[in-house]
């Protein structure tokens, strides 16, 4: 069974707490008991509820001091007062303390049921509005899976049926084939888990802090802790964590992931507390995990786990007939951002886009197409064009005698003068795209550190 989420119901009364039991475990919830404070605490000091359900009347403890210990001490647990003494005065206190709401006994398993969806539907609401602040989607640039070639229609046939079922998936290729945007597609089939798409993109979370990234942690868990935080993996819940360049993740933390994906559980850093996630798992990378494994840099038992489904998306040498509905999309998608009127790419151009092999994949093109609808003055994008925009390997299918002829059939048309930060931009994304975005690279090559780069992409929109 699929647990919606987990519930502790805390009373000493056993018809009560039976008779929430049996009821919240046939609607799917996974609930545990507990009849007084100290086994309350124990399970608290043990678990993370998404709701509790707590009596203000128990044997040895004072109702509102164990509501404030659980407000305090749990990262976002909803919790719902039940009393068979209530008044307005001990609901305001309770509401006051952090309580998400106030049931006087008797009450209907109705009403426990309706306060208990409430709940959750305000934790869902604040996850994701925590969500949409980190801003885990890329906004800019961010485009629909794009293609009818046949291995990409097969690929979106495995899509609908795994989405289907609950199993680990691992998704291979080049950089730049648009691994995420798969993951992404697949997560849109989905009826399991149809909660928020949340990616990790392993190659770029500095491995002191990828621990805490990915399981969050707790306010004082280490120096500069300050605030308890809430990691990737709890804000996927119901949906998807997707991590990328899962080739990446620091060999001392690949054992707690195999605990997630196993036991589908976790706890936060700092914490010992375990809390269950109820997250859909699919990675990818570029890399050949088989080979990192006899290197001995990534766990044998781990990549097994991960790779249950394995799906290999080719480069787009390998489906060039996706070619033109890539360029039509990114030059309407680009034409719109930047205000430019329709443009359409001239035949040689079109011919040229087929003889090339595309290192960079998708995101090459991507980029490619930007700069021309940018630089491009006509309604028909040309061969001169793609010279202009920084395509140096256009030269290799053009008819000039010469590239200085060719500069001089440039140049005069455009009759211009560029700033010095866009002939920067242009010059270092042509850098990006030749070493396929491996900014490590780029940015020696650049003679810059890794920051610097990366400050200039977050400028550009290009992070």
């Amino acid at each position: 069974m699929s647990f919606k989420a987990k519930v502790l119901i805390i009373d000493d009364e056993p018809a009560i707490r039976e008779s929430l039991f049996q009821f919240f475990h046939q609607e799917g919830y996974e609930v545990d008991l507990a009849s007084d404070g100290k086994s309350a605490r124990d399970l608290l000091a043990k678990y993370e509820y998404d709701v509790c359900f707590l009596d203000l009347k128990l044997p040895d403890t004072n109702g509102l001091n164990l509501l404030k210990e659980i407000v305090e001490n749990s990262l976002d647990t909803q919790v719902i007062v039940i009393s068979a003494y209530g008044n307005i005065e001990t609901a305001v206190s309770a509401i006051k303390m952090g309580a998400f709401d106030f049931l006087e006994k008797p009450f209907s398993i109705y009403e426990a049921k309706l306060s208990l969806e409430k709940a959750l539907e305000k934790k869902r609401l604040a996850l994701e509005n925590l969500y949409l602040k980190m801003n885990l989607y890329e906004r800019e640039g961010k485009i629909p899976f794009i293609g009818k070639s046949k291995l990409i229609k097969a690929l979106l046939e495995k899509a609908k049926v795994l989405a289907q079922t609950d199993s680990t998936i691992l998704i291979t290729g080049e950089s730049g084939t648009g691994k995420g945007l798969l993951a992404k597609k697949i997560h849109e089939f989905d009826r399991l888990y149809p909660g928020p798409f949340v990616c990790v993109d392993c190659s770029c979370i500095v491995p002191t802090l990828f621990e805490s990234e990915l399981f969050g942690h707790v306010k004082g868990a280490f120096t500069g802790a300050h605030s308890s935080k809430i990691g990737k993996i709890e804000l996927a819940q119901g949906g998807c964590l997707f991590l990328d360049e899962i080739g990446n993740i620091p060999l001392d933390l690949q054992a707690k992931l195999l605990k997630v994906v196993e036991e589908k559980e976790f706890s936060p850093v700092g914490s010992l507390k375990i809390v269950k996630a109820n997250v859909r798992i699919i990675t990818a990378t570029n890399k050949n995990l088989k080979e990192e494994v006899k290197k001995g840099t990534f766990r044998e038992d781990l990549y097994y786990r991960l790779n249950v489904v394995h799906l290999h998306l080719p480069p787009l040498r390998e489906r060039k007939e996706d070619i033109p509905l890539l360029c039509d999309y990114f030059l309407r998608f680009y034409e719109e951002k930047y205000k430019c009127p329709p443009k359409k790419l001239s035949p040689k151009v079109m011919e040229i886009f087929f003889q090339y092999h595309w290192p960079g994949n998708i995101r090459e093109l991507k980029h490619l197409i930007e700069r021309l609808v940018i630089f491009s003055k006509g309604s028909e994008i040309t061969e001169r064009d793609l010279y202009f925009a920084g395509f140096e390997r256009s030269s290799e299918y053009l008819s000039f005698s010469s590239e200085n002829e060719l500069i001089k059939e440039v140049l005069p048309r455009e009759n211009e003068i560029l700033p010095l930060e866009e002939i920067e931009k242009i010059y270092i994304l042509r850098v990006l795209d030749e070493l396929k975005w491996n900014r490590s690279l780029a940015a020696k090559k650049l003679g810059i550190d890794r920051k610097t780069l990366r400050d200039k992409l977050k400028k550009w929109g290009k992070t």
